[in-house]
């Protein structure tokens, strides 16, 4: 039985994965921790989970881990994994995997040499349509990829604390709003939601992207962004999203070009392909037919007992977080940058706190 505790029990934990954690026939949920303790005393009920901490470091110093869900807000992802790998524990880490390239690379090379787990929790190695597109770039079906273009759109302004939240939401306890401060989120909406559109372009592809142009409403508290990008194969692209749409619900679309066929990709809300062969005729394919995958729990659990690789490593995810802050970078400057570079010499931009005057971190455990 693998013993779990969570880092940042919030709102998206208790929709994605708590749930999972509790239903895993292999897993015993020990601990729970957040700073505000009435919604963890209500997330800990509604969960059945005995213990409860408001500071990450006594969960660790005093709950018998074998690993830990670390959901905490995205400045605090290294701080956070770093303590848990100090502590013996595997980790499931949410998105992002970290805010700067740096802090990505300085975790893998911690969990390597702890011996330990770092699988992140990016969507598209867990969606089925990114699994079927991959297994189509894989079997050489695209032929050479020459295109791809994703765009997102939905009204998030809540979550970044722009609006009123909605009365009623998804979750047992309701989100905070650290995603509205560009210090806790590292950014805006790009290194949050559009943290998974980077990936499904690498992931997918298995192409790294060589250089990196963007612009945003905001800088660097996006709620819009354009970013086009060049892949090492010869291709380019573009990723557009929105967190301020006044159109209802979420629209999601995709544009995959080869040299030998072409898939469209739309939600609506499931995910369904339109894919077009060079030769023969067109069909769609519908997410339900398509090969089901595991999903984060599982997988993780999986390959903590050694029965798969991990499905979204951290050494993987490295290369997404250097994509996202070379498109901060190339937002700021308005030049095109390079994935992985150094920053240029002097002091880095800075990604200013909107609430309020405080620069400071935040506080260890705020949830997300």
């Amino acid at each position: 039985m693998l013993r779990v505790g969570v880092v940042g029990a919030g709102w998206f934990a208790s929709r994605r994965h708590l749930p999972e954690l509790v239903e895993h026939p292999e897993v015993e949920l020990v601990a729970l921790c957040r700073r505000s303790p009435e919604p963890l005393a209500r997330l800990a009920k509604w969960f059945g989970v005995a213990r409860t901490y408001t500071e990450p470091e006594t969960m660790l110093a005093e709950a018998e881990l074998d690993a830990v869900l670390v959901c905490s807000p995205h400045n605090l992802h290294h701080d956070h994994t770093v303590a848990c790998l100090d502590a013996g524990c595997h980790v499931l880490l949410e998105k992002p995997m970290a805010i700067t390239g740096a802090e990505a690379r300085d975790l893998v090379a911690r969990a390597e040499a702890a011996g330990k787990i770092l699988d992140v929790a990016y969507n598209p190695p867990y969606w089925r349509h990114s699994a079927w597109l991959k297994e189509r770039v894989e079997a050489g079906d695209f032929g050479e990829i020459e295109g791809v273009d994703l765009r997102s759109s939905n009204n998030q302004a809540g979550l970044y604390g722009r609006e009123p939240l909605p009365a009623k939401m998804p979750g047992v306890v309701p989100p905070t709003v650290f995603r509205g401060d560009p210090l806790a989120n590292g950014g805006g909406h790009l290194i949050d939601g559009g943290s998974h559109m980077v990936c499904e372009v690498l992931w997918v592809t298995g192409q790294a992207v060589t250089s990196v142009s963007c612009a945003m409403d905001q800088v660097p508290a996006d709620q819009r962004y354009a970013l086009s990008f060049t892949l090492a194969g010869g291709g380019s692209g573009q990723l557009a999203g929105i967190a301020d749409s006044t159109r209802p619900g979420k629209q999601l679309l995709g544009l995959w070009q080869g040299t030998k066929a072409t898939a469209l990709v739309r939600s609506n809300p499931d995910f369904e392909i339109h894919w077009l062969p060079g030769y023969g005729a067109p069909s769609w394919v519908r997410e339900a037919d398509m090969p089901d995958v595991p999903q984060p729990v599982v997988s993780f659990v999986d390959a903590v007992l050694g029965r798969t690789a991990p499905r979204s490593p951290g050494s993987d995810c490295v290369a997404y977080v250097d994509v996202i802050e070379a498109a901060y970078r190339a937002a700021q400057s308005g030049r095109t940058e390079r994935p992985g570079a150094p920053p240029p010499p002097g002091p880095a931009p800075a990604r200013r706190s909107l609430l309020g005057n405080s620069l400071s971190r935040s506080r260890p455990g705020e949830p997300s």
